[in-house]
């Protein structure tokens, strides 16, 4: 059977794409550059649609800029347009959807249910990722087959995905979950309140298979390891978010990126329980290194070039909208659950930020998928000849503000001129 690993939907799509794009021949010939600018506006949350050429003003790289064209668009439909010259905008629309998930939520059904039936209309494309697989799909298919046979059968693929594809990452995390709890007994404390002292036998109240079979150097080696084991899991490689941004860049159209991103938690030993170990057992040097060890996993933090994503998906021309799904820390007797997302939360939350898309953080996924969908469903389009252009592969920071009014904009932070 294929594995696939927690926090590779990404990847998953990318390494697909990136087998199947064709060798292009490079041509070089003078032509005029057009720069297309999809912004939001809202007025609290509720989009503004009565905005015309003349409130808008767009700066690149600090200069302002003249307008060419500006469409109002909703759905595929352009609603209104005021052009100094014509333009021909592609309204059609990618849909991708990724589920960084690690556990099957029952409200995904409700999400799922109203995008197949209410958001996608003919001329669609809709892609959805799991930790386990891509799968394509043209609207044609939801009349050819039917919205409802097709959503019944999206549904049962991705439970079954993320079941699957989840599987080796909830089962590290319940062995590290034994593992605490045995060794947080083995010292007669709680984890959960560490200078309270278990009465009598330090093992009454853990479950756990390890404590009679291994030692506490055991013990400790398998926690390190579980700790390593997990962050091969998570690891997200950025060579191929990359060639993901590079294949979105050429594809035509709006393309809109939905990333539900599940919140995550670890057990984690109690400094105070590291400490007693230290402590106890410091005439014993591979304890002390291995604790040592510990402690330094649980300072590190992932670091990402966010720079050259941010510019990357920016100049994509795609729309990231990040969910990010909340849920309380689970309670382990002895052990602290502590949250361990804020590496990969500041990767998306940034492509998102970058890319002008909706960002929530929200225990609701059906509420949180038609937030963002409305969020990505109404839009101007603005066109403008940028003054000055050289082809000098440098990135171009946009900034689109109204003449007046208070309102809040996002849009993409600008693109690579090459």
């Amino acid at each position: 059977m294929k594995k696939t690993t927690r926090h590779t939907c990404l990847l998953v799509l990318a390494a697909c794409f990136s087998a199947a794009l064709p060798a292009q021949d490079i041509q070089h010939e003078t032509r005029t550059i057009n720069i297309e600018v999809p912004v939001r506006v809202f007025k609290g949350d509720t989009f503004v649609d009565n905005l015309t050429i003349a409130d808008f003003e767009l700066y690149e790289n600090g200069r302002l800029q003249t307008l060419d064209a500006v469409y109002l668009v909703k759905k595929t439909i352009i609603q209104r347009k005021e052009e100094t010259r014509p333009f021909l905008p592609n309204t059609g629309r990618h849909f991708y959807l990724f589920f960084e998930l690690n556990e099957y939520d029952p409200k995904i059904r409700e999400a799922l249910e109203y995008f197949v039936r209410e958001v996608l209309v003919p001329g669609d494309e809709f892609v959805i990722v799991t930790p386990m697989k891509t799968y394509r799909m043209k609207s044609e298919t939801l009349y050819n087959a039917g919205r409802e046979s097709v959503f019944e059968k999206l549904l049962g693929i991705l439970r079954r995905d993320i079941l699957i594809g989840s599987a080796e990452y909830n089962d590290v995390l319940e062995e590290m979950k034994a593992l605490a709890l045995t060794m947080v007994g083995s010292i007669g404390m709680s984890g959960s309140d560490p200078q309270s002292q278990t009465v009598g036998d330090p093992f009454a109240w853990s479950d756990s298979v390890f404590e009679v079979s291994t030692s506490i150097e055991e013990q400790l080696q398998m926690y390190a390891a579980c700790l390593s084991r997990l962050e091969n899991l998570r690891h997200v490689d950025r060579a191929r978010i990359a060639g993901l941004a590079d294949h979105l860049r050429g594809q035509p159209g709006q393309k809109e990126i939905f990333l539900f991103y599940q919140r995550e938690f670890i057990p984690k030993l109690d400094p105070t329980v590291l400490n007693i170990f230290m402590s106890r057992y410091n005439e014993h040097p591979d304890i002390v290194q291995t604790v040592t060890g510990i402690f330094e996993f649980f300072r590190r933090n992932a670091l990402f070039d966010l720079e050259s994503i941010k510019k990357a998906y920016s100049d994509s021309g795609a729309a990231v909208h990040f969910l990010f799904l909340t849920r309380p820390a689970p309670k382990v007797h002895g052990v602290t659950m502590e949250e361990q997302s804020e590496d990969v939360f500041a990767l998306f939350r940034e492509m998102s930020r970058a890319t002008g898309g909706y960002n929530a953080s929200t225990a609701n996924i059906s509420a949180a998928m038609r937030s963002a969908v409305a969020a990505a469903e109404n839009y101007y389009l603005l066109y403008y000849t940028p003054k000055d252009y050289q082809s000098d592969g440098q990135f171009r920071s946009l900034r689109v503000r109204l003449k007046s009014g208070s309102y809040r904009l996002s849009h993409r932070l600008g693109y690579i001129a090459d």
